[in-house]
């Protein structure tokens, strides 16, 4: 799609009072070949190695503000036996407060299941979080300030 054009801004509206986003936490991908992602991700973009995981296997890189999470797919993700073509695990939004008692409400008055609230490393430190599922199945992570450092 271009990125000429009109761009029309909407006011924020009160639908999504129950869920403030602060910013992007971490994303989360499935790569066939781990140390040649930690390499491109070193080489080609100048992110570090923050923090490593054998069990779960999980590289997470430091990207700014936020991280890049990686873990070892069964096959690569670009491979025809990976039917699915899925190389994203999840993406993390930060939320501006965490309130678990209205966020689960809030959720549950939309329709979606709420889960539920695990504390969970993230780009600030570890801090409270929900796994959800977006209509077509993304799951998204809504993470709250950290409440201990990294």
């Amino acid at each position: 799609m271009p990125d000429a054009g009109t761009v029309e801004t909407r006011a924020a509206s009160h639908a999504g009072e129950g869920v403030r986003i602060a910013g992007l936490d971490h994303v989360v991908l499935r790569v066939g070949d781990l140390d040649r992602a930690i390499g491109f991700y070193q080489r080609v973009l100048g992110c570090h190695v923050e923090r490593e995981l054998q069990q779960p296997r999980l590289v997470q890189l430091r990207a700014g503000s936020a991280l890049i999470d990686l873990v070892p797919a069964a096959t690569s993700p670009s491979e025809a036996a990976d039917r699915a073509g899925r190389n994203m695990d999840h993406f993390c939004v930060r939320l501006a407060g965490f309130d678990a008692a209205a966020l689960k409400a809030h959720l549950a008055r939309n329709g979606v299941d709420p889960g539920e609230v695990h504390e969970r490393y993230g780009a600030e430190g570890y801090g409270p979080s929900i796994y959800i599922s977006d209509p077509d199945g993304n799951t998204v992570e809504l993470k709250g300030p950290a409440t201990r450092g990294l």
